[in-house]
């Protein structure tokens, strides 16, 4: 019988609850947005300003944002999760596929790379200016 790496343990409980993060981050840790453009490489910087960012995107959802996830893979230095991200917002939803990339260092998270498929779309939905139905949700 084997047994599960602790830091798939730790990605599987941050993705049922993005407030988990706190109890898993280093102090010093970046987290890399999903928001990289040209000039602004969409980086935050400590544990307190992550969890900030955090608790905002479920504000941001009404708290109806959800991480369904596909697969973990991970060991002591990294990890990876595959899934999918769903939001309600009024009379709308969003849900595409989502990829997040960790790097740990003796189970603390050190860094996080956050990638949606389709960052324009979802950023317009959580602004409030994405047309009622998405092309992403799945059933």
């Amino acid at each position: 019988m084997s047994t599960l790496h602790p830091n798939i343990a730790t990605l599987r409980s941050i993705y049922e609850d993005l407030r988990r993060i706190e109890r898993h981050a280093d102090e010093d840790m970046v987290l890399h947005t999903a928001q990289r453009q040209a000039g602004d490489p969409g980086r935050i910087y400590g544990k307190a300003a992550v969890v900030e960012k955090m608790q905002a995107l479920l504000r941001e959802s009404g708290r109806t944002l959800t991480m369904r996830v596909d697969s973990i893979v991970a060991n002591d230095y990294f990890g990876a999760v595959l899934g999918s991200i769903r939001a309600r917002r009024g009379g709308s939803e969003i849900g595409m596929p989502f990829c997040g990339l960790w790097r740990f260092r003796d189970g603390c998270i050190l860094e996080h790379w956050e990638n949606s498929y389709d960052i324009a779309e979802l950023d317009a939905f959580m602004r409030g200016d994405a047309p009622e139905e998405s092309t992403w949700v799945r059933g």
